[in-house]
């Protein structure tokens, strides 16, 4: 149930893209990204109204990473790059994460993990197919967007949070506040709704936002930053295909090789754990009790609590 549930999660966002090209195409992103926060954030504070579960200046911080400053980052990347190329960047998260983690917490990258990080970003390079041409600016903005949500998991996961829908609701409020003035300086004053973008604005703040952050925090905290990374390159694999169903796009064999790369990336990420070998020392450590014969017994004689495994 918890990893289906984190699934959702990258199959939801990764539906930002179809919902936006076929209902808010006509809108302000920045204010599209208003929408999507603020009113979603609420919806969750009504369903859970309380104070934040954590102190006003850590949720300050995981706002600004989470929501406002990843928003506007994300934006800069979807003016000056193709789809692809940010969608590619974006997908070096797990490799990221691991980075930030050995950085700050001195948690050395297992092996396997960086193989298959790898094995997904290359699965997701063959998807989207990216150009070569990279600006620099945008390459930056989609490459910070992504350190910036996974350090803040990196902090979800490490603060004690055991409400996940209040945490979900005060960072998508926040965040959606502090991108007001932004979107007001760079678009100008909000405009009425238009009728037909409403089916798209609904999907986004109830769905795509409300659940899909409440999900996110609830899985990050059950499974792991390390986890919901991988789980993150079911994003672009989602939103192609959504356009194949929606859009009337059609995939290449390289194409279908990445998603199978990512897929295989995904099955191979959970290794059974291996049994514990325990010694001869380790099972005389837990079967000793001061005072009692048995004990003595084994001390003196070593060989007896061999016998016993």
């Amino acid at each position: 149930m918890n990893y289906l549930l984190a699934l959702l999660v990258p199959m939801l966002w990764g539906s930002t893209y179809a919902a936006v090209s076929l209902f808010l195409q006509d809108m302000s992103p920045y204010w599209v990204a208003v929408w999507r926060a603020l009113p979603a954030g609420l919806v969750l504070l009504l369903l859970r109204p309380k104070l934040p579960p954590l102190s006003w200046s850590r949720m300050t911080l995981l706002s600004f990473c989470n929501i406002a400053a990843f928003f506007v980052l994300l934006f800069i990347a979807a003016y000056r790059l193709p789809g692809s190329v940010a969608g590619t960047l974006g997908a070096t998260m797990p490799l990221q994460m691991m980075l930030l983690q050995w950085i700050g917490e001195g948690k050395k990258p297992d092996p396997r993990s960086v193989v298959l990080a790898v094995l997904g970003l290359i699965g997701v390079g063959l998807l989207l197919n990216p150009s070569a041409d990279l600006d620099p600016i945008g390459t930056l903005a989609a490459l910070a967007g992504t350190a910036l949500v996974s350090q803040s998991a990196i902090w979800m996961k490490r603060w004690p949070v055991n409400d996940a829908l209040s945490f979900a609701a005060w960072q998508l409020v926040l965040g959606g506040m502090m991108l007001i003035p932004f979107a007001w300086f760079v678009a100008g004053a909000p405009v009425a709704l238009p009728v037909d973008a409403i089916p798209g604005l609904l999907w986004l703040v109830l769905l795509n936002t409300a659940f899909g952050y409440w999900a996110w925090v609830r899985s990050v905290k059950k499974l792991g930053p390390n986890v919901m990374s991988m789980f993150s390159l079911m994003n672009p694999v989602t939103a192609v295909l959504l356009g194949i169903g929606l859009v009337g796009e059609s995939l290449g064999l390289l194409q279908w090789a990445g998603i199978s790369l990512i897929l295989m990336a995904l099955l191979f990420m959970k290794k059974p754990a291996k049994p514990t070998r325990i010694t001869a020392s380790a099972l005389d450590g837990q079967q000793e009790k001061p005072g009692q014969k048995k004990a003595s017994h084994q001390q003196n004689n070593p060989s007896a609590s061999v016998r016993q495994q």
